[in-house]
């Protein structure tokens, strides 16, 4: 494990009595998320690499706290592959190719 940096403990000494553990915990980690996608350019794999974390990990948290929720993404078929599904399906089953 590493040191934590004097600046970390006395932030602790400064939150101990005064901020809830679990509320400590939460600002910390939503600051942290935060800092880390702006750092990133929103790019969610560099962020979890800073933080260390996976990026399943990041994402959980970031809809957790509320992070960038830009609502549901719509995936899309990369664009080599858009129309092969109906191609495959106006040959038939004839199996002949």
């Amino acid at each position: 494990m590493r040191e934590k940096p004097e600046v970390f403990a006395g932030l602790v000494d400064d939150l101990v009595g005064r901020v809830p553990m679990e509320e400590a915990v939460e600002l910390l980690e939503r600051g942290m998320i935060q800092r880390a996608l702006d750092l990133s350019g929103g790019n969610q794999s560099a962020a979890s690499r800073l933080l260390e974390i996976h990026r399943n990990t990041l994402q959980k948290k970031r809809q957790v706290y509320g992070i960038g929720d830009d609502g549901p993404r719509s995936r899309r078929k990369p664009a080599s592959r858009e129309g092969r599904s109906q191609r495959v399906m106006r040959r038939g089953k004839t199996g002949a190719a």
